[in-house]
């Protein structure tokens, strides 16, 4: 998608002459013809870069650049004027403006200006994406049969526009899910837009996901874009969608399914390029059921579902997430700590109801508090108080064959494997057998006669 440049200038040679050299350098130029027009197209579209013309009638320059610094403080602007002075330079670069070009413009300055700015944008952009999501991506820990099953799902449905809702419980890494989607996603350079929709009154969720316009109820002191405009071109997080009203899922579906909209109290209608990713902990269907969720809506949210697993169903990766957390508070500074054996069984026979997120917050509670640099059992049982625990968890292999004899285990593991490695394949024998190394003949004898069904 080429980024989109806005040419504020009255002369209307001076708009077609820019906007017919930035179409020959690949963007996608707009033109406005007074700082006030230019200020509603900045609401209303995805803007990359603007040229501001100083000297206009009504809103000169000057003026404009205050303000959309103001409101879109990340937003490079170029400066052009046929009467520049120094002193007008220096007030233009000390209002936030990225430079300052006199008429008659100079094409490969011209060119090249926008290019640099275009640059910074989009690292300042980088930067702010690193500052909120910490230090370094969080990635998806964990080597249990389930996790490892939902990454090779997440690995195939990136790449791709397709919308993917994600059910899972209260603390399970639902938004982590969700970011690693986008993050390897080709919206990836662009920041994924969050809505928290149990967080929103619902005579606000119009405003809040479709905008407003000046005037459009009390309050509404300015234009304002809503999160679908905000991700224009990116990725629309919608977390806690069963939590939204009736009345919410109406007007959010029909957005959905047009991709276009109209701001609170305007009338001009806004398409946009979304690709959304929602989440839940609700049970949808049986939301369906009792008239709290419109299937429709389910329908179109649910074209790749991703269920995001209890821990209590993966302890086997109880180890490695206490070690993740453990190198994350070290690099806050908190200190760096060791979990004895004693200390991660007994953290592994816990039931954790809040689920990573319990963890997570157990295991730096425990880093702070605990004076020596072991943590032991008898720590963890300190800060886990009087629960009942589980049983120690059964590693696959045990649960599976421990009560067959010889024969009968070696069948079902020889079945499980084979299994396990067509799905991989999606099936493919041939592709199978050379990965296993194994004759294709024998290997199909083999799927035969163990009555595998790859489904």
């Amino acid at each position: 998608m080429p980024d989109t440049i806005l040419i504020i200038d009255d002369e209307a040679a001076i708009r077609d002459s820019l906007a017919g050299i930035l179409v020959d350098e690949g963007f996608a130029p707009l033109t406005a013809g007074s700082a006030d027009e230019g200020m509603q197209l900045l609401d209303e579209k995805d803007i990359r870069l603007v040229l501001l013309d100083i000297w206009m009638p009504g809103m000169d320059g000057l003026e404009a650049l205050k303000l959309i610094k103001q409101r879109f403080p990340l937003l490079p602007v170029i400066m052009i004027s046929g009467h520049g002075t120094i002193e007008t330079a220096v007030q233009a670069t000390r209002s936030g403006a990225f430079d300052f070009i006199e008429k008659p413009l100079s094409y490969d300055k011209t060119i090249l200006s926008i290019k640099k700015g275009l640059q910074l944008a989009h690292l300042e952009r980088e930067n702010q994406l690193l500052r909120e999501s910490g230090p370094a991506p969080i990635s998806i820990t964990g080597n249990s049969s389930l996790i490892v099953h939902m990454r090779q799902q997440i690995e195939r449905v990136a790449p791709t526009d397709a919308w993917v809702l994600i059910r899972g419980g209260h603390g399970t890494g639902k938004e982590l899910v969700a970011q690693t989607i986008h993050r390897h996603s080709r919206r990836s350079r662009q920041l994924m837009v969050a809505v928290n929709c149990a967080a929103i009154p619902e005579e606000l969720i119009e405003s809040e996901l479709f905008g407003h316009v000046k005037g459009a109820f009390t309050g509404a002191t300015e234009n304002k874009k809503g999160k679908f405009d905000q991700a224009d071109g990116s990725t629309l997080f919608l977390d806690e969608i069963g939590d939204m009203s009736l009345k919410s899922q109406a007007k959010v579906l029909r957005i959905l399914q047009e991709q276009r909209f109209e701001r609170v109290g305007g009338s001009k209608t806004i398409e946009v390029d979304v690709r959304v990713l929602a989440a839940t902990n609700k049970n949808l269907e049986e939301e369906i059921e009792r008239g709290r969720f419109r299937a429709d809506l389910f329908y179109r949210l649910n074209v790749v579902p991703i269920m995001v697993p209890d821990l209590v169903d993966r302890r086997d990766d109880i180890p490695l997430l206490v070690a993740d957390f453990v190198g994350q508070f070290s690099r806050k500074g908190i200190g760096h700590k060791r979990f004895s054996t004693g200390a991660i069984d007994l953290l592994q026979r816990h039931a954790w109801p809040g689920n990573v997120r319990e963890l997570r917050n157990l295991v730096e509670r425990l880093v702070i508090m605990t004076a020596t640099e072991e943590i032991t059992d008898k720590d963890v049982a300190l800060f886990l108080g009087n629960v009942p625990l589980l049983q120690p968890p059964v590693s696959p292999m045990e649960s599976r064959y421990r009560d067959f004899d010889y024969k009968e285990a070696r069948r079902r593991f020889e079945a499980d494997y084979l299994l396990a490695k067509l799905e991989e394949n999606d099936g493919n024998i041939s592709k199978t057998a050379e990965q296993i190394g194994m004759e294709r003949s024998h290997l199909h004898k083999k799927v035969k006669a163990l009555g595998i069904v790859v489904k």
